[in-house]
């Protein structure tokens, strides 16, 4: 292995960086504006009380997704996508 001082080491090469991936874009079918929102959801029947799957929201669809998830008793949070703190057992925004 190749340290970064190494001989034949890619030096002009950065290494993949948070900064560097797109931004997370909107859930909503179709939609590809960047995520403001996470919509964290839970299917009862499906999932324990404390696992929380979540949706990406824009400001547009932000009211939409949280109705049908509200409707159907599944919307457990709704946060800044800045703000959200991933809960152990959750899958990622």
């Amino acid at each position: 292995m190749n340290s970064p001082d190494s001989p034949g080491s890619p030096e002009s090469t950065p290494s993949p960086r948070a900064a560097d991936a797109p931004a997370p874009s909107c859930s909503a079918k179709g939609c590809r504006e960047a995520a403001v929102w996470v919509l964290a959801w839970n299917n009862p029947k499906l999932h324990a009380p404390e696992r929380r799957k979540t949706w990406l929201a824009c400001e547009e669809h932000r009211e939409h997704l949280s109705q049908f998830l509200g409707v159907r008793g599944f919307l457990k949070d709704v946060v800044k996508l800045d703000e959200w703190v991933q809960p152990e057992g959750s899958e990622r925004p």
